[in-house]
């Protein structure tokens, strides 16, 4: 299974903070952001790696990860997404890459405090299709600008973004497991009303095709892109629950 990693973007919603750097390049409590998204996966034995980055700050990802020595791994592999596209369309630069393989997709700026393995483990024993992580929301002012899906009978019927009136209370997150098919079905896609390729539309293709499944997740997901305050919770989370990493360039 090939792992990617999405970190474009403009950063908008984290404003000054991204006026002169990537938002993913920004430190969540002792790290910067990005290292997170890779230690998930790392963590989930995801050795085979690809980082989508873009705009004027691209140059930043391979003097701060180089070819991932810090990971434990022999090579990161980099594309460049030009301009906003949207997520599917950054997807959809990695498929030469992923080629005939699958891949699990984790965004830049989620956060995630469980280790993945049993649900990519749940997802390779799948015939085929596509499986995403949810996180239970308890706060509906919070849920409404998320992705949410609808349940029925235990299988995802629909997702809708940033629903008036969410289907259930769980938030689609930033981690999501796919196929081969994903490919062409980006292909197939047409620009939303932002001009962006949505993701969520690909997993409703999946969901249309009945081969969606889901997982949900017991510990903490936050997305640090969201808002300044979103930004500040994930960071305060991770200073309170996560080991201190010794850098020993920090201490020369």
């Amino acid at each position: 299974m090939k792992g990617v990693i999405l970190a474009g973007g403009s950063g908008s919603r984290l404003y000054p903070l991204t006026r002169i750097t990537n938002k993913h390049l920004l430190p969540v409590y002792d790290k910067p952001m990005i290292f997170y998204p890779i230690e998930t996966l790392v963590r989930a034995g995801v050795n085979d790696i690809m980082v989508v980055t873009g705009g004027n700050n691209a140059g930043d990802f391979l003097r701060l990860l180089g070819n991932g020595r810090d990971f434990g791994l022999k090579h990161i592999n980099y594309a460049y997404q030009d301009g906003a596209g949207g997520i599917a369309e950054a997807l959809s630069l990695t498929s030469d890459f992923v080629g005939n393989d699958s891949c699990v997709l984790v965004l830049g700026d989620n956060i995630l405090e469980d280790d993945i393995s049993p649900f990519l483990r749940n997802f390779a024993a799948q015939p085929s299709g596509a499986r995403i992580l949810l996180k239970e929301i308890p706060q509906r002012e919070h849920l409404v600008h998320l992705g949410v899906p609808t349940i029925e009978n235990g299988r995802v019927i629909r997702i809708d973004e940033k629903p008036r009136n969410p289907g259930s209370p769980y938030a689609v997150t930033g981690a999501y497991m796919y196929d081969a098919n994903v490919f062409d079905i980006v292909n197939t896609l047409s620009p939303s009303a932002r001009g962006e390729l949505e993701i969520t539309d690909v997993n409703n293709e999946y969901i249309r095709r009945g081969s969606m499944e889901y997982d949900v997740l017991p510990g903490f997901w936050g997305d640090a892109g969201e808002s300044i305050d979103h930004y500040m919770t994930v960071i305060n989370y991770v200073a309170a629950h996560w080991p201190r990493q010794r850098h020993p360039e920090a201490e020369e």
